[in-house]
């Protein structure tokens, strides 16, 4: 499982299943798009605006990336 964390998106990507697969989305909410693998089973979750829905602090111990600010 990886997660990660785009700050300047505030897009939080979890990834379930690394295997190399064609991939179908399917929105359930308007912040919250299921990556649905060739199995039928849930590759990656991304939700979108994730500071609103996640506090990432409660992830831990799982560690995540955030993107730097290249400013």
């Amino acid at each position: 499982m990886n997660i990660l964390y785009n700050d300047k998106t505030d897009l939080l990507y979890i990834r379930l299943d690394d295997r190399k697969q064609n991939i179908m989305n399917q929105r359930v909410s308007d912040d919250i798009v299921l990556d649905i693998g060739e199995d039928g089973k849930i590759a990656g979750i991304e939700i979108l605006e994730a500071s609103r829905h996640v506090n990432l602090e409660k992830i831990i111990p799982i560690k995540y990336e955030m993107s730097k600010d290249t400013r």
